[in-house]
């Protein structure tokens, strides 16, 4: 099970530092790390992945990056190349979030180009994918396929295959008071496993969007994991999440 955060730009240096040290310290000794259950990881923004990577590193925690640009090198100004995250120790990194997309002019193809940039230099996409709109699970399951299929057309053509996790994120849902229904997510979360279930990535699928307390024990029979934003931002919710986990994983 993969359960992780990404801090976006709300920290900065040396807020990181100790959010990421607190965090660490609970996966070091949290028996959900400690024995494999749970992956944990961690998201920062770009100056703070060496510092990160050093704490978080030997916790057992991955660590990813935002974004990343398609080329290995080339006048790119403000971009960072994915082999320049690999000397960094970068293991996973999130591409194609709304918030890129809405603000940032994201699209399929350049989404496309930096899923497989990032496949090809051994990391794992962490793509998001999500409805716009709110509508009934069959349209947003639909438009969301679509969407991951768009998304996987280049690394698919190419034939460059490897790991791949998908968090689910309605748009909708980013940043509300709760999390989408859970029949919603559940209905979602199957259509993309089975969507993915024959193809030549090694995937899973994750759920973010107000992702808080509770709900995973609702849906871990559906996803593989939790994508958590602000909740986490108290370490100690980090680890009630951690709790929950270990508690669904004990009992399967």
């Amino acid at each position: 099970m993969l359960i992780g955060s990404s801090l976006k730009m709300y920290f900065g240096r040396e807020r990181t530092r100790e959010w990421t040290a607190a965090v660490a310290q609970v996966c070091a000794t949290h028996p959900a790390v400690r024995s494999g259950l749970v992956e944990p990881f961690v998201i920062p923004s770009f100056p703070s992945i060496p510092e990160v990577v050093a704490i978080a590193g030997p916790a057992g925690m991955r660590v990813g990056a935002q974004d990343v640009h398609w080329e290995d090198a080339g006048a790119y100004t403000g971009e960072v190349s994915a082999a320049e995250l690999v000397e960094h120790g970068v293991s996973l990194v999130e591409i194609g979030h709304a918030e890129r997309r809405t603000l940032f002019g994201e699209t399929d193809e350049t989404v496309a180009k930096k899923v497989a940039a990032t496949l090809q230099h051994g990391m794992t996409p962490l793509l998001c994918i999500g409805e716009s709109e709110r509508s009934g699970h069959r349209a947003a399951a639909a438009a969301c396929i679509a969407q991951l299929e768009a998304s996987l057309a280049r690394a698919t053509r190419d034939g460059t295959t490897g790991e791949l996790v998908v968090a689910y994120e309605p748009v909708w849902a980013i940043g509300a008071p709760e999390p989408a229904e859970d029949h919603h997510i559940r209905a979602v979360a199957s259509a993309l496993q089975e969507q993915l279930a024959d193809g030549p990535f090694r995937a899973r699928v994750i759920y973010g969007g107000s992702a808080g307390p509770g709900l995973l024990a609702r849906i871990a029979d559906v996803v593989d994991g939790m994508f958590l934003g602000r909740f986490a931002h108290n370490p100690a919710a980090f680890g009630r999440i951690l709790d929950e986990a270990f508690e669904i994983e004990e009992t399967r």
